[in-house]
């Protein structure tokens, strides 16, 4: 099951196919250095632990006027970490860092701007944040450049430009670009199209852990569409996308699973993971769950559904984790 849009924001991540939308996963792209403070709670969806500081100390550090302590605490509270934290509290710290140059609070506060939190919409303020922290080299600030163009926000829609951002950001090794680019080159969008050159891509960010690639290129082997059908590869594709959260992925795990596709047919694990992605708001799967139900028993069904609540709150962390990696 395709991405309708086959794109993702590298700002902030939404994981709903057809779906493209600037959220609040802001981003912290480098890990402390010497002298810097970690929020705990920050550094442990970052899956880093390094200077782990108290939450006094990361905040006595930012009104001093330091930018990473700043982003941290503006990190905290667009995911409202705690009762003080609010979206205007992280609109002040990202506008904070983000005029010390600090370039992952640039693009959080174009994500602001753009959403309109803690702050009146406003596009052109959220494309010109994106374009100074594009200035400092920033890959996912090209990203994000290269969706503007391609949906024409705050922007005339360039398919050439969008094009010339999402290269800017796969060649720096922005994951989330090399799978934009993997897109134009498979569908003609600024450029001739390449399906060779949309594997490479999509293979490229596939193997740094991007689901949405990991899906298209499941897709592509599924298919054989330039490559050999390979239902093993699509199906081992498909299921690490579904680990991280990807629904689009879980539904087309669980067809695999209903049919027997790529894997042992096993109704129960499909069931699991269709509903999974319905938990998740995407219905797609909802026929086939009609289906599935009549062919299992209650206790299994129970099991089933137990699993997939569990499959929720541990995608919706890793999701989060990979957002804030640093």
């Amino acid at each position: 099951m395709r991405n309708e849009n086959g794109l993702r924001f590298g700002i902030a991540v939404l994981l709903a196919a057809g779906c493209l939308a600037f959220i609040a996963r802001p981003v912290q792209a480098q890990a402390p250095a010497e002298g810097q403070c970690s929020l705990a709670v920050v550094s442990r969806l970052a899956v880093r632990q390094r200077n782990v500081c108290d939450t006094k100390v990361v905040q006595e550090l930012a009104r001093k006027g330091h930018a990473f302590e700043q982003n941290q605490l503006g990190i905290a509270s667009i995911l409202a970490i705690g009762p003080d934290y609010t979206v205007k509290e992280a609109f002040k710290w990202f506008e904070k860092a983000a005029q010390k140059g600090y370039a992952p609070a640039q693009i959080n506060l174009a994500v602001m701007y753009a959403n309109g939190w803690g702050t009146p919409m406003n596009e052109g303020a959220a494309l010109t944040w994106l374009h100074v922290a594009a200035d400092h080299g920033f890959a996912r600030a090209f990203t994000n450049l290269g969706i503007l163009y391609l949906k024409g926000q705050g922007v005339r829609q360039d398919y050439n430009e969008a094009f010339r951002w999402f290269q800017r950001g796969a060649e720096a090794g922005d994951s989330d670009s090399q799978t934009n680019l993997a897109y134009m080159y498979e569908n003609g969008f600024g450029t001739a199209k390449n399906q060779e050159l949309a594997i490479d891509w999509y293979s490229k960010a596939a193997a740094a852990g991007n689901p949405l690639a990991e899906n298209n290129l499941a897709d592509i082997y599924l298919h054989g569409n330039g490559v050999a059908q390979n239902a093993s590869e699509a199906f081992r594709l498909f299921s690490h996308a579904a680990r991280q959260g990807h629904t689009g992925a879980r539904i087309m795990l669980g067809s695999l699973y209903a049919e027997g596709i790529g894997t042992k047919r096993d109704l129960q694990f499909a069931y699991t993971w269709l509903t999974a992605a319905s938990l998740s708001g995407d219905y797609r799967g909802r026929d086939r769950l009609s289906t599935l139900e009549s062919k299992l028993n209650s206790a299994q069904i129970a099991e089933a559904r137990e699993q997939a609540y569990r499959l929720r709150t541990e995608s919706g962390a890793q999701l989060t984790a990979r957002a804030l990696a640093q």
